[in-house]
């Protein structure tokens, strides 16, 4: 089955459709909270795969609430910069598992590409009460204070492939420490990770590798 070596044990609410409003249907039995597949999809054809930079967006009301909390001066600058860092450490953690996987990684679109978009979304943070000042933000231990939002595309149709969704907190901290220096990227980099092996994973299945 497609994608459903995503590994066992799914957390995915039982009131999810079966069925999504683009064809898609949902592949019980992973690990990501939730999965979508195109059914009889076929991924031995593609060689290569094609990472998009990663959207990042923060909850709606992440900001209000820090407004109105005290000894705060997070601002748009502070969202933007975390963006950019979570997008480039998201890159680097992806692109090192799939290459060091036997995935080839291309700029390319063809016929041969596997697109990946992906998204960080649900991004909630809060300021430590120790008057560090804006060079210490923590993420909040809840869950969707991280959560993975992935689309699978055949590049040169545009076709849609697949989509999971998925959320995690460090459960080795309770809590990720991000200084601007990015010297405490371990528990973001954690998450990361578990997320890029399962890519990975259900990649090999579904491509058919040893």
């Amino acid at each position: 089955v497609l994608f459903g070596g995503f590994l066992a044990t799914a957390n995915a609410d039982d009131t999810l459709p079966e069925k999504t409003f683009d064809g898609l249907e949902r592949v019980s039995n992973t690990r990501f909270a939730a999965v979508y597949a195109e059914p009889g999809i076929d991924l031995k054809r593609y060689r290569r795969v094609n990472l998009d930079d990663t959207y990042v967006a923060f909850k709606k009301s992440w900001l209000d609430n820090q407004d109105n909390a005290e000894d705060t001066s997070i601002d748009a600058d502070d969202m933007d910069r975390i963006k950019v860092e979570l997008m480039l450490m998201f890159r680097e953690v992806f692109t090192k598992t799939l290459e060091n996987g036997g995935y080839a990684l291309t700029t390319d679109l063809g016929a041969d590409v596997l697109q990946i978009k992906p998204a960080i979304i649900n991004l909630e943070l809060v300021l430590p009460d120790d008057q560090a000042g804006k060079d210490k933000i923590t993420y909040t231990e809840s869950a969707g204070a991280m959560s993975l939002y992935l689309e699978l595309y055949d590049s040169l149709s545009g076709d849609i492939i697949a989509r999971a969704i998925d959320h995690k907190k460090d459960r080795q901290t309770g809590y990720f420490l991000w200084e601007n220096q990015l010297n405490n990227r371990a528990a973001a980099q954690r998450i990361l990770q578990v997320w890029a092996n399962t890519l990975k994973l259900g990649l090999d299945e579904a491509m058919g590798a040893n």
